[in-house]
């Protein structure tokens, strides 16, 4: 599958969404996720405050869709062609 360089994130091969990133942009974008998240754990505890934690998850999920919408392949489903 052959991406453009601009692109940070490569469309999926089936479905729709992104795959994993291509530059080390988009895996500083996705490490920082994964971190942000796993640090969360601790600042807000799940077993005591479940609702702020999934609050910060989808806020972090929503900030990653974003990055992945403006820095990724334009989103569309795909059956597996090129």
């Amino acid at each position: 599958m052959q991406t453009d360089a601009r692109y940070w994130f490569p469309a999926k091969r089936y479905g729709w969404g992104w795959g994993l990133p291509v530059t080390w942009q988009g895996w500083l974008v996705l490490v920082g996720f994964v971190a942000l998240v796993a640090g969360g754990a601790y600042v807000f505890p799940p077993r005591k405050e479940l609702a702020v934690y999934l609050i910060y998850v989808a806020a972090l999920s929503f900030v990653l869709v974003g990055v992945c919408w403006f820095t990724g392949e334009p989103p569309h489903w795909r059956w597996g062609e090129d």
